[in-house]
């Protein structure tokens, strides 16, 4: 998870900060029948103009129509509510994090989420059997939790972790079909040394995973740091990038080649920006935060030229990797619920599009974790989906301004303690 973000906050600070009073609320519940959601700009998720003056239509846990207002039928009796003056937009995705593993705390993990309008997390690497056993059908009130179950790593010399040591081709094998069998979403390596505290995955333990993985029907992400190993992984094969893949160095000719003659549309990008290494405004975090975990955070929210640089190096990396056609993705590492907000305006102030952005958030997130129904506002797609008090594709950090919130058709409620 090298390296963090200066606002990240540690599983244990996480864990007490945002208790939720109770998971729905009771007004508009999936079992209240079918329902139009009248008046908003709807931001669909797939990249096309928003719908201005939008109706959709929902019933139990599914969207079943969507239009402009008075074009859109409505079953007879539905319940209308006005959203005049409010966009929406689909829940977000979160494809890199690392949650907790005792099955309480997962619990709680994924039910602060959906308070910041999160609607599935998937974590990368350290989840045991009781984390695994939570992942399958979506529980009330809860985020959808995703699972690369165990990673895969080279000899480690000063980590203690739980992932799978490798230090052959046979073993690389071996460990694939090991997590395989757990029938995780995706296999995660880590292709780094880790500040010299592991043996970094030598280029022909990463091809015996990649090749492995591959033919167990299973795509892998890695934590990549240096350039010349994004380009050696790449040419092996790798499907996604955990983080901008090359973070010491800007990407050159050589790996851009590499790219394209891998059709860089089938290849996925989780940024993972560091600290953008200047002053935040932190506000709009004061009512889902205790005044003594925020007052931490500022104390850390100050500008960093060395931090700056290496945000530098990742942006414009980001960037042209998206230009190229890479499929971009959003992702926070670590266990922060609120992290995807920050994440958003990082990869703004990358170059990228408010609506970039959102896409990469909500619709490609879903299709990365092959979730079917997710991801835009559509017809017979999961009723998740995010009101906020003005327009993010205006200004991103308006994802941050959520006055609402939907998870498979039951409001969420956001009425919170903090302890």
């Amino acid at each position: 998870m090298r390296p963090m973000k200066m606002l990240s906050v540690t599983v244990a600070i996480v864990a007490a900060v945002v208790v939720l009073r109770a998971t729905l609320a009771s007004p508009l519940q999936a079992q209240a029948g079918a329902r139009v959601f009248e008046g908003a700009r709807l931001i669909v998720g797939d990249g096309s103009a928003p719908i201005e003056d939008s109706a959709f239509v929902v019933q139990g846990n599914r969207i079943t129509a969507v239009g402009r207002r008075g074009q859109v039928n409505a079953p007879a009796g539905a319940q209308r509510v006005d959203l005049t003056g409010k966009t929406v937009m689909p829940a977000i995705v979160d494809t890199h994090t690392h949650l907790s593993q005792a099955k309480d705390a997962l619990s709680s993990d994924l039910r602060r989420r959906p308070y910041y309008g999160v609607s599935a997390a998937m974590s990368l690497g350290q989840d045991l059997a009781d984390a695994m056993s939570m992942r399958g059908q979506p529980q009330p009130g809860l985020a959808r939790f995703f699972s690369a179950g165990l990673g895969i790593t080279g000899l480690e010399k000063g980590r203690m972790t739980s992932a799978i040591q490798v230090t052959t081709p046979a073993e690389a094998r071996a460990a694939v079909q090991k997590v395989a069998a757990t029938k995780p979403d995706v296999i995660k390596i880590w292709i780094d040394d880790r500040m010299g505290t592991v043996v970094k995955l030598a280029p022909d333990l990463y091809a015996a995973v990649i090749d492995e993985a591959h033919r167990s029907k299973l795509r892998v992400t890695a934590h990549i740091f240096a350039l010349e190993d994004a380009k050696g992984a790449t040419k092996a094969g790798l499907d996604a990038y955990a983080h901008v893949p090359a973070r010491d160095k800007d990407v050159d000719d050589e790996f851009m080649a590499i790219l394209k003659a891998r059709n860089p549309s089938t290849v996925w990008l989780v940024p993972n920006l560091p600290n953008r290494g200047v002053r935040m405004d932190l506000s709009w975090l004061k009512d889902s935060l205790p005044a003594a975990e925020l007052q931490k955070l500022e104390m850390g929210n100050t500008d960093n030229a060395q931090a700056q640089q290496a945000f530098g190096i990742q942006a414009r990396n980001l960037k042209k990797m998206s230009d190229a056609g890479v499929r971009v993705i959003l992702g926070t590492d670590g266990n922060t619920a609120w992290q995807p907000h920050v994440e958003m305006a990082d990869m703004v102030a990358s170059g990228l599009t408010p609506m970039q952005v959102i896409v990469a958030s909500t619709r490609n997130g879903a299709e990365f974790l092959r979730m079917a129904d997710a991801g835009t506002i559509a017809a017979d797609k999961s009723a998740d989906f995010i009101v906020l008090d003005a327009n993010p594709l205006d200004d991103i950090t308006n994802t941050r301004k959520i006055n609402r919130v939907f998870l498979r058709g039951d409001e969420v409620n956001r009425a919170v303690s903090t302890q």
